[in-house]
């Protein structure tokens, strides 16, 4: 193991379960610090930073910060820092949700996707750079998704907040050129998450299939290479754009969607 991150401050949005722990996991495993962030049972988020801490001996943090808040971003971005100096890797992987025609969302349901999704990565980025700036060091990775590139049926909010998250990136890219400082976006394809498998266990019982046959007929479609993204696949991209191979990598954005932008 290189610890290659060791003395980097890193806070993961997004991060107690799925592809955002798999992602702060990678991270710790590297040496950095590390804050997880998200929606948890009380004490299910402390008991993931400590369960990850133990597992990679670097120090990881719970901040149950709700995204959808401004003062609780800023309240979590100061307290990051105050533990283990200004956060200098930012992955904001974050998000809600809503699967429903556009003339059937609420504008609180809109508002909320916005928001978290959207909103809070901008709030994040903006707290961030100016110690980013300051260390002529810093990586932002904001997690878009295949249809940030697509559209599709009956998800307005995914595909408008996933797609203004590539702008987001090539605007902080542009910003920050000459400053040390890369944001790049990461567009996966159907990963693992908790979320997707309850989705396929959903259509499984509705079909009356097996679950593995649910999750084929799922991928299919989707992938040329018919099986799932792999979790720890997104993360070791995330790990190489904060190595200094990644150092002329800024504005990118990188599919990792097993052929689906191919097909």
């Amino acid at each position: 193991m290189s610890r290659a991150l060791t003395g980097r401050n890193a806070l993961v949005t997004g991060s107690v379960a799925g592809l955002g722990l798999a992602m702060a996991r990678a991270l710790a495993a590297e040496g950095a610090t590390v804050t997880l962030n998200g929606l948890a049972p009380p004490g299910a988020g402390e008991a993931a930073a400590a369960a990850l801490a133990a597992e990679s001996g670097s120090p990881v943090f719970f901040d149950p910060c709700d995204l959808a808040d401004v003062d609780q971003i800023e309240a979590m971005m100061a307290a990051a820092a105050a533990r283990s100096g200004a956060v200098d890797i930012l992955v904001s992987n974050a998000v809600i949700r809503h699967f429903q025609p556009i003339e059937a969302f609420s504008a609180a349901d809109w508002n909320a996707s916005i928001a978290v999704n959207l909103s809070a990565a901008f709030h994040a980025a903006r707290l961030a750079l100016p110690g980013m700036k300051a260390a002529g060091w810093g990586r932002i990775v904001h997690l878009s998704s295949i249809y940030g590139q697509r559209g599709a049926e009956n998800r307005v909010d995914y595909v408008t907040t996933k797609t203004a998250l590539i702008g987001l990136t090539r605007a902080i890219a542009i910003e920050t050129a000459a400053t040390g400082v890369t944001c790049n976006a990461l567009c996966p394809g159907t990963v693992p998450s908790p979320a997707i498998l309850d989705r396929i266990a959903g259509i499984a019982r509705r079909d009356g299939i097996p679950i593995e046959a649910a999750a084929r007929d799922y991928i299919r479609p989707r992938h040329p290479t018919g099986r799932f993204v792999a979790l720890e696949s997104v993360a070791a991209l995330l790990l190489f754009l904060c190595s200094p191979a990644g150092a002329d990598m800024t504005g990118t954005v990188l599919p990792i969607d097993g052929g689906w932008h191919a097909g």
